[in-house]
């Protein structure tokens, strides 16, 4: 039985590694050592970053729930207490959709977290 070579396997193996360095500076898109590395590496930072895209989103809503507020007199805490007493339940980014785009809406859920509190 004659002897079944490696050679096409890893030849593909490497030009996908080198395919996906493509664009990248140097030898790093150039030798498989090195493009291999960096992929690594650039595949780290991606899941990564998958994860600190959802923790920037939630700070940036609460930054604009919380701007709104202050608008209407209120704080975020407060704001959120209100909300929960009253019963509403939003998520955060359409509360931030609602305070951009409709302030009167805006307003009346403040005034509803409002009466909720007292």
């Amino acid at each position: 039985m004659a002897r079944i070579k490696g050679a096409t396997m890893t030849r593909k193996r490497r030009n996908k590694v080198l395919k996906l360095a493509k664009g990248y500076y140097g030898s790093k898109s150039r030798l498989f050592k090195t493009a291999k590395q960096a992929v690594m590496k650039s595949g780290n930072y991606a899941y990564i970053g998958r994860k600190q895209k959802k923790r920037d989103f939630r700070r940036l809503w609460i930054t604009r729930i919380s701007a709104a507020c202050k608008l209407n007199g209120m704080n975020y805490s407060t704001f959120m207490n209100g909300l929960s007493k009253a019963g509403i339940t939003l998520n955060r980014k359409m509360l931030s959709e609602i305070a951009i785009a409709d302030p009167a809406a805006f307003t009346s859920l403040t005034e509803q977290a409002k009466a909720a509190l007292k």
